[in-house]
C-alpha cells in the first residue's frame, strides 16, 4: 500500500465524519449525548461491530481489485 492510498483513505474519513455535523448539527449533538449515556460495555460492542464491518469491507474491496 502506498502512502497516497493511506492519505486518500484518511481524507475520505474526514469528509464522511464532517458530513453529519455540517448537515444536521442539532441531530449530531443529540446523537453524541445519547452515546455518552451508554455503558462502557455497550460502547465496546459498538466499536467492535464497526471495526469488524470496516475490516470485512476492506478485505472485500482489496480482494475484488
Amino acid at each position: 500500500m502506498a502512502w497516497g492510498d493511506l492519505l486518500a483513505a484518511f481524507a475520505l474519513y474526514l469528509v464522511i465524519e464532517g458530513l453529519l455535523p455540517f448537515v444536521s448539527p442539532s441531530g449530531w449533538r443529540r446523537g453524541l449525548a445519547q452515546l455518552g449515556q451508554l455503558s462502557d460495555g455497550q460502547l465496546r460492542m459498538i466499536g467492535l461491530a464497526v471495526l469488524l464491518a470496516g475490516l470485512t469491507l476492506l478485505l472485500a474491496v482489496r480482494s475484488a481489485a
